[in-house]
């Protein structure tokens, strides 16, 4: 993987569409066409928005993978393109090697290699390690981009 631009926090928060304490990556480490390495320790943060009062579980960790998978998209895209919308359509073979991540002590390594895909949906490998190495979580993704959400119906009062 080469490393044409790395980002900061402030330079990941323009490029997806994540803002304030959502963002939850703090670099950018290394990027190409097909993949993504990302940090954080915003897991440590005590205001962390995914934070529950049992900590944070790691079914979290798919949502730091989204948030790679979002920045991959915004890095491919032209340096002017507004952060677009994908949505996670689906989350396949995810594997937990522990119950909640928080405790993890140091930043926490986000990779994601696209698989397939075209100008409507994307399949992704990910996997979320620890600074040894060690894989927290890691499975597959789809994500669909740029569909709009329909407009809310009221509920009929028949």
């Amino acid at each position: 993987m080469t490393t044409p631009q790395t980002l900061d926090r402030a330079g990941i928060a323009r490029r997806i569409p994540h803002s304030g304490s959502m963002c939850l990556l703090d670099r950018l480490e290394a990027w190409d066409a097909e993949a993504i390495h990302c940090s954080t320790a915003s897991h440590a943060l005590p205001d962390n928005p995914l934070r529950t009062a049992s900590g944070l579980m790691a079914p979290n960790l798919v949502e730091y993978a989204a948030q790679a998978m979002a920045l991959h998209g915004g890095v491919l895209a032209p340096d002017d393109a507004e952060p677009s919308a994908g949505f996670l359509a689906s989350a396949r073979n995810v594997r937990f090697a522990v119950d909640r991540f928080d405790d993890v002590a140091d930043a926490l390594q986000v990779h994601a290699k696209r698989l397939s895909g075209d100008a409507s949906q994307v399949l992704y490998e990910f996997a979320v390690k620890d600074a040894g190495g060690r894989a927290l979580a890691e499975g597959r993704a789809v994500v669909v981009l740029n569909t709009p959400l329909p407009p809310a119906t009221p509920p009929s009062t028949k």
